[in-house]
């Protein structure tokens, strides 16, 4: 007789406790080739541009309960998802990826190489799911004022003590937290709290006195889900299958007797591929079919109601209850659209795996209709901002004046000029621009004359940086297939592409600056001694940035 097989016991991967950033050298960082690590990587020059002590502060925020086993380095987890969209990498291969590159574990705050994995590739959807849309959102607020502070740029001791200041509150086991602090006027008032208490008017005078800054782009796109083409023939043969398997779970000889019910499961097969398989299908072979599919799903739908009478308790989980919830209501909504010959109906389910996913008409050529969320994005300076997600179509119309109050509430001030689509420019949203003192560049209303047409005069070319930014994220980063299947963690994958978008950025920016600071030393070296002219040469004035 054969013992039982002992069951192997994974040794866990070693956790290092989060360690400030500006405690860590590079120079210290151990390898086993005995060799330091280079300064020019990718990974090392983006870790050193992040504020991790605040992005690891709000992380924590996530975490209610102090109580049980430490989580998981923050740092860790937010730099394997920057890696995971950067890279475009599935799960399992992000960790291979982290285990097998010094620079990756360098960036993830490792002080030393190590062959151990840093966690489970399954914890990936556990991470998705509290790395919220909210969570992100403002991690990429925090980057944007990192970027835009400077005492962030010259690494002052006042953020030093600041970052610390709040790691050590997100950790505290209290139930009242402080307010979160996010944005350029948010950060100023911390760092002089005395400015309110001493004269609060004159405070508020000085709010108001900001000038309009900078340039606010506003547009819309949709982020397709990673599901089939939804048809109405396809969808009631998955209803039907999944309807099979519930009878399935269901069935109990001791309950129900000796004989199963029937469900002509092969019948209906046949009769969905014969329909399927044609080239060219004729409007009348496809109603056909569909009234075919919608016989098989009601008697199934009739046999798993009577299964559960005979039990005394509800027998279905969670996920298999919701499954046939998703059932009745396709069924219903099939039935009514079939009864009345219509093509639409409200809140149309097109996938019973994903019932949130909602057919968005957008009109586009080659694409008239998308299947996933829709996303009313603005752009500022480069940085991308989500300022609406929403799984139901919407007029993006409405939302030009969240946006530029949402754009105050993050820089603190309005924006100079706003640059819209035609459907942003009606005059309920022009004459509140007008109110706030902010220009709308776009097509005046009526027949203007020559000197006012003139005078607002919109080129071509000046709203392609939103339009690139969403060809970069759907053909670079993925977001024209979002493989998350639920809602919450397809949200949460949705907002780290933009957090990628954000942080190449980050990089751009910073590149050209110190390709400007380079060129103009040299510039003054040249100005110095003719001597180093010859030796360094003419160099180029305007950077290519």
């Amino acid at each position: 007789m054969q013992g039982k097989q002992e069951r192997v016991v994974k040794k866990p991967a070693r956790t290092p406790a989060y360690v400030s950033p500006n405690q860590l050298t590079i120079c210290g960082f151990e390898t086993p080739f005995e060799q330091a690590l280079t300064t020019d990587n990718r990974w090392v020059k983006l870790s050193r541009l992040l504020p991790w002590d605040r992005m690891v502060s709000q992380y924590n925020k996530s975490f209610r309960s102090p109580e049980g086993r430490p989580p998981i380095n923050g740092r860790i987890i937010l730099g394997a998802v920057i890696i995971k969209h950067i890279l475009k990498l599935s799960d399992r291969e992000t960790i291979q990826q982290i285990r097998e590159n010094v620079f990756m574990q360098y960036f993830l705050g490792y002080s030393s190489f190590t062959n151990e994995v840093p966690f489970s590739p399954t914890l990936f959807v556990e991470i998705r799911e509290r790395l919220t849309l909210e969570v992100l959102g403002r991690i990429s607020e925090l980057i944007i004022t990192h970027h835009l502070d400077k005492d962030f740029l010259q690494g002052s001791d006042n953020e030093k003590q600041k970052g610390e200041n709040e790691l050590q509150q997100s950790n505290n086991t209290e139930a009242s937290q402080p307010k979160e602090v996010v944005g350029l006027t948010a950060v100023i008032s911390v760092e002089n709290p005395d400015v309110h208490q001493e004269n609060p008017k004159e405070d508020e005078s000085r709010k108001t006195e900001v000038p309009h800054k900078g340039k606010l782009l506003m547009d819309a796109t949709v982020a397709p889900q990673n599901i089939t083409f939804p048809t109405d023939l396809k969808l009631l043969n998955a209803a039907r299958k999944k309807s099979e398997e519930l009878i399935e779970t269901l069935y109990n000889k001791e309950l129900h007797g000796g004989v199963k019910p029937r469900t002509y499961r092969n019948v209906a097969r046949k009769e969905f591929l014969n329909t399927a398989k044609k080239k060219n299908k004729s409007a009348k072979q496809l109603y056909k079919a569909n009234g075919q599919q919608l016989r098989f799903l009601r008697r199934n739908l009739s046999h798993i109601d009577k299964l559960l009478q005979a039990y005394p308790r509800f027998p279905l989980s969670p996920k298999e209850q919701k499954y046939l919830m998703v059932l009745h209501t396709v069924y219903e909504q099939q039935y009514e659209m079939h009864s009345t010959r219509t093509k639409r109906i409200d809140d149309r389910i097109v996938n019973i795996h994903q019932p949130h996913v909602r057919p968005i008409v957008r009109g586009k050529d080659g694409k008239k209709v998308e299947f996933g969320s829709k996303l009313q994005v603005s752009l500022s300076d480069g940085f991308t901002l989500i300022d609406k997600l929403s799984w139901d179509n919407f007029n993006e119309g409405g939302c030009l004046k969240e946006s530029v109050e949402l754009y105050k509430q993050r820089l603190g001030y309005y924006p100079e000029k706003v640059l819209a689509d035609k459907i942003y420019c009606t005059r309920e949203n022009r004459k509140s621009l007008k109110e706030l003192g902010i220009e709308l560049r776009a097509k005046p209303l009526g027949r203007p004359s020559i000197a006012a047409a003139l005078s607002n005069q919109v080129s071509p070319g000046e709203r392609n940086p939103i339009e690139g930014k969403f060809g970069q994220a759907k053909a670079g980063y993925d977001m024209e297939c979002i493989k998350a299947k639920l809602r919450t963690t397809s949200e949460s994958w949705i907002a780290s592409i933009v957090l990628v978008l954000n942080l190449v950025n980050l990089m751009r920016v910073s590149l050209c600056l110190l390709k400007s600071i380079s060129d103009t030393v040299i510039v003054l070296i040249q100005m110095i001694s003719p001597w180093a002219t010859r030796k360094i040469g003419r160099p180029s004035l305007a950077p290519s940035c």
